[in-house]
């Protein structure tokens, strides 16, 4: 083995127990936000393209990204995300497309209540309006 392999075998195994260190200490409010949001339920129905787009309405950067990176796990097909120009407290699912058991679906992952608000002006299936009341789930680092 040469000390360059050998050198990222050990990077690697330092990174890898740093981070199952981390996990030990990350604190009651990364429990408590994982458990708002239950990562089990919602997922989209196999063989289905449903269209999503993700607003941020609430002060916290990223939100859009982290709440796009869940959806795409659970089998949505997120096509936007973006900012709103105003911020708002509930989290809702617009229902676009007159299909409100997708909102449903889409509601039961993102933790947000459905609202349907059809609008064929659009090429989408659903619209996720991101309140100040959404807190994400942990999730793991994608550098």
């Amino acid at each position: 083995m040469s000390r360059r392999s050998a050198m990222l075998v050990i990077a690697t195994a330092f990174a890898i127990l740093g981070c199952k260190k981390g996990d030990q200490h990350r604190g009651a409010s990364a429990d408590a936000a994982a458990a708002k949001i239950d990562t089990t339920v919602g997922h989209a129905p196999p063989g289905v393209r449903i269209k999503v787009e993700v607003l941020n309405a609430s002060a916290a950067r990223g939100a859009a990204r982290r709440a796009a990176l869940l959806l795409r796990a659970r089998g949505y097909d997120v096509v936007a995300i973006g900012t709103s120009r105003t911020t708002q407290v509930p989290t809702l699912v617009l229902d676009r497309s007159n299909h409100p058991e997708w909102a449903a679906l889409i509601s039961k992952a993102i933790g947000g209540k459905a609202v349907a608000r059809p609008d064929t002006s659009r090429y989408l299936d659903a619209t996720v309006v991101l309140g100040t009341d959404w807190t994400p789930p942990s999730m793991p680092f994608y550098p």
